[in-house]
């Protein structure tokens, strides 16, 4: 086994290293903070077609700001993840707030002067790259916290950014009707009231976010859960005991394989999110060609997705601890395979059975992300894990363009919108078919990373402090206040409540 030496740590990572006595348990809901903010992203149908009518421009047009967004997001992952691991996730999570709250306050500026380029700029460049930032701050620092559970840790911080949705879609209604006076005539709000929910949610997500970032701690080099014992991972397969740099893991073919499999399960994922509303519509018309789901009722499907989507993120996260990442990845890939095939040949013939089949892979959507964290951890050890997620999610931004590419361009062959049969998806779904056919291929050839790639010794922060500096250190860390766990769990513990209550309540409408 290869001996790496505790790296020197820099200035700003030992300015927020925990102190005797602080409860790990503290860690989530700073995580959480940040990722029910940025979930928001997962939430822009709320006022799309508002901007289209504001800009009298076409749904492609207001589309390309998502896009702009999760590309962003991806490739600011990517570029700053070593920056993210070297700096700590304090500085990460104050980064992100930055972007992300300037990206909306940009955004609400081009709609107020009627300019949708400031609106790409704001909401999808600058706001793009506080998605990537965030998303990836608390990553390491949990699977740091939490070495005995890492798919735990790692699918609460990550159900997050399923849950922000849940949050954001109800809470942006309700704004807009408050700024309109509620829901006007023609049933769409006005531009201004959009801006001025911009500013609002910016607002919002300033004050969450700093919490987080208050809060965040990173646990000392000695430092281990009481009962863990590290010599035990030695007898897992799969979990190295050894450390990788981000830029050496791209060189082994075990990161190339997870961004294929990735690649293929967001892809898949991204087939039914995207089209869910329609979608349930499509496949249960009657005889006179109209739709037997009411709009209403399709609204809470996609609630109930939402829902699936973010246990998924929890749940799936937590076994793969069990069985095992390799497992729970064959389960994604080759269980959702035979539940898309499924779905293209039995799903029109019982909606209860559509809504489990649906409902299921939106839950192996989820645990997907949450699941590949822990996944790298086990690869590629804890050094620089944070680095090399932030590398692997340009996979994410591929499959936001692939996946409603391949959708969109299968169904606008097959017929007009609100005409479109079960028989329409049918292409569509078995081509979802052959991609995750290619990532449970990819996911059956990982094998351990080999010895040769790990490092010798973790790089060396040069630091030109003084003793005096590091008692300051020590006194510094001692004055942290100390948040109460309690508190800290009920700042995030009541959106996610409130945004699980209401989608409930949209999601009953389906049985209704």
């Amino acid at each position: 086994m290869t001996t790496v030496q505790t790296p020197t740590r820099s200035a700003p990572m030992q300015r927020i290293t925990a102190g005797p006595g602080f409860n790990r348990w503290l860690i989530p809901p700073a995580a959480l903070a940040v990722h029910f903010c940025i979930g928001q992203a997962y939430a822009t149908s709320v006022y799309k077609a508002e901007l289209v009518a504001h800009f009298e421009s076409s749904q492609t047009a207001v589309g390309i700001i998502f896009s702009i967004a999760i590309v962003m997001l991806g490739l600011s992952a990517a570029l700053f993840g070593t920056w993210v691991d070297r700096n700590g996730p304090r500085r990460a999570m104050l980064a992100a707030t930055t972007c992300w709250v300037t990206g909306f306050a940009v955004g609400a500026l081009g709609i107020y002067v009627e300019q949708l380029w400031l609106v790409y700029l704001g909401y999808g460049f600058i706001g793009g790259i506080g998605l990537g930032i965030g998303y990836i701050s608390p990553v390491s620092t949990l699977i740091k916290w939490f070495p005995d559970r890492p798919g735990l840790a790692t699918g609460m911080a990550i159900m997050g950014f399923g849950g922000g949705a849940m949050i954001a879609s109800p809470l942006s209604s309700a704004v807009l009707r408050l700024y309109d006076g509620g829901v006007p005539d023609e049933g769409l709000h006005t531009g201004n009231a959009v801006a001025a929910l911009f500013l609002t949610l910016g607002a919002v997500y300033l004050v969450v976010m700093l919490f987080g970032a208050l809060i965040v701690r990173v646990p000392h080099p000695d430092w281990k859960p009481e009962g863990y014992d590290p010599n035990q991972v030695k007898q897992k397969s799969m979990v190295t005991t050894g450390n990788v740099k981000a830029n050496t893991a791209l060189t082994t073919p075990q990161f190339w394989l997870l961004w294929i499999i990735l690649f293929c399960n967001v892809t898949a994922g991204i087939g039914i999110l995207e089209h869910a509303s329609p979608m349930i519509q499509d496949f249960f018309r009657g005889e006179d060609g109209s739709s037997t789901v009411a709009a209403a009722a399709a609204a809470g499907f996609v609630g109930f997705l939402s829902l699936t989507n973010m246990a998924g993120r929890f749940i799936w996260s937590s076994v793969s601890d069990i069985i095992g990442r390799k497992n729970i990845y064959l389960l994604y890939l080759g269980g959702g395979l035979l539940l898309y095939v499924s779905l293209a040949v039995w799903g029109s013939v019982s909606m209860a059975l559509f809504i489990v089949i649906t409902g299921i892979i939106l839950s192996f959507y989820g645990g997907g992300f949450s699941t590949v964290p822990a996944y790298l951890r086990d690869l590629f050890g804890t050094l620089q894990v944070g680095a090399i997620h932030g590398r692997l999610l340009t996979a994410w931004s591929a499959a936001g363009i692939a996946g409603p590419l391949i959708i969109n361009s299968i169904l606008d062959a097959s017929g007009e919108p609100g005409t479109l049969t079960a028989a329409d998806y049918r292409p569509a779904l078995f081509t979802m078919v052959v991609l995750l056919a290619i990532g449970l291929t990819a996911n059956i050839l990982v094998r351990a990373v080999s010895d040769k790639h790990h490092a010798e010794n973790a790089p060396k922060e040069q630091t030109d402090r003084t003793a005096a500096e590091e008692s300051e250190e020590v006194v510094e860390r001692a004055k942290h206040p100390r948040v109460p766990i309690m508190l800290a769990w009920i700042v995030v513990g009541i959106p996610l409540a409130y945004g699980v209550l209401m989608t409930l309540n949209n999601a009953v409408r389906l049985f209704a």
